[in-house]
């Protein structure tokens, strides 16, 4: 049986490859898209959801916005990585539909609500709508079948030395999702860049079709123009898939080794605000840990499952 996913992202290049990813992996079922502000604002994020899903064949995925920025600081994005539109060089149709009444918080509540134990919550942004649904209700950290992040690192950040996107971009609301009393399983930048799409994988992409050449490449051409200020990425090929890494880890997990850790946050540092501060001896202590990071990849593995997800997207487009 398929595991059943809500994706919370904020499209954004790597979240539209997930998206893809997610739709194409026979061992996923997307029940539903959430979006959140982050690489670029709500309504844009909303929109590439749309745009994207309706372009791969997934108009019958609900997309339902959320929140429009951060619990307690002002709205940033990362247009200068992602593109002023968010999908890097790709230009897709405009979305047909519109996004599901409602807000993200209350689907994400109501639909775990609905079949406990059953749905893995994946979020692959900033952890705003996240934060306010567990506020909210307390008991989505028990429904949850497992909860997924990409975000943060044990070593170094990518917007700031310390701090990973997705965490400095609402530190408080990450710090409250960490101590909400479940076990986060986080795909961090210790992985997630050493996926970076080699000459051989972009060429596997182009042969993919209208996929490849509108989306898949266009879109990581942004990244591959951006340079990422982390050393990690120094040799490890070229753009990477960060927020692939989370749905990729619930289709394969035997692709990725854990390790448990007490993560905090933290957000009073004045130079390490949304650095996830990592400590792997704290979970020898009973009922210490909140975490399991991902610290290897099998990153042959990884492109071999990614991009069968995407051929079998592409066989369903047929061009």
């Amino acid at each position: 049986m398929p595991t059943s996913i809500i994706l919370d992202c904020d499209p954004g290049i790597d979240d539209a490859l997930a998206i893809a990813f997610a739709h194409g992996h026979p061992g996923i079922d997307l029940l539903g898209i959430t979006t959140v502000a982050g690489n670029v604002g709500l309504a844009q994020t909303t929109a590439n959801a749309l745009a994207v899903s309706e372009y791969i064949g997934a108009a019958g995925t609900p997309v339902t916005a959320g929140c429009a920025g951060p619990l307690l600081r002002p709205a940033l994005d990362a247009r200068q990585v992602h593109g002023e539109s968010g999908l890097g060089g790709a230009v897709l149709p405009p979305p047909v539909a519109g996004p599901a009444p409602g807000h993200a918080i209350d689907y994400i509540t109501e639909t775990v609500r609905a079949a406990p134990g059953q749905i893995t919550l994946v979020a692959t942004g900033p952890l705003t709508n996240i934060a306010l649904a567990v506020k909210r209700e307390p008991r989505l950290a028990d429904w949850v079948r497992q909860f997924v992040i990409m975000g943060g690192s044990a070593g170094r950040g990518n917007t700031t030395p310390a701090a990973e996107y997705n965490i400095w971009a609402d530190p408080e609301a990450a710090a409250a999702v960490f101590r909400a009393g479940w076990t986060v399983v986080v795909l961090g930048l210790d992985v997630t860049l050493r996926t970076g799409a080699t000459p051989a994988v972009l060429q596997r992409m182009r042969d993919l079709g209208a996929l490849g050449t509108e989306l898949l490449l266009p879109a990581l051409d942004q990244y591959a123009s951006v340079s990422e200020p982390f050393p990690a990425r120094e040799g490890l090929g070229g753009p990477p898939v960060h927020d692939v890494c989370a749905v990729a880890w619930v289709a394969a997990p035997e692709l990725f080794g854990l390790v448990p850790a007490r993560v905090q946050v933290e957000t009073a540092g004045q130079l390490t605000s949304g650095m996830t501060v990592t400590d792997f001896e704290a979970p020898g202590q009973a009922d210490d840990g909140n975490a399991q990071m991902a610290m290897s990849i099998d990153v042959d593995g990884f492109w071999e499952l990614t991009l069968g997800a995407y051929q079998r997207v592409a066989q369903a487009m047929g061009r």
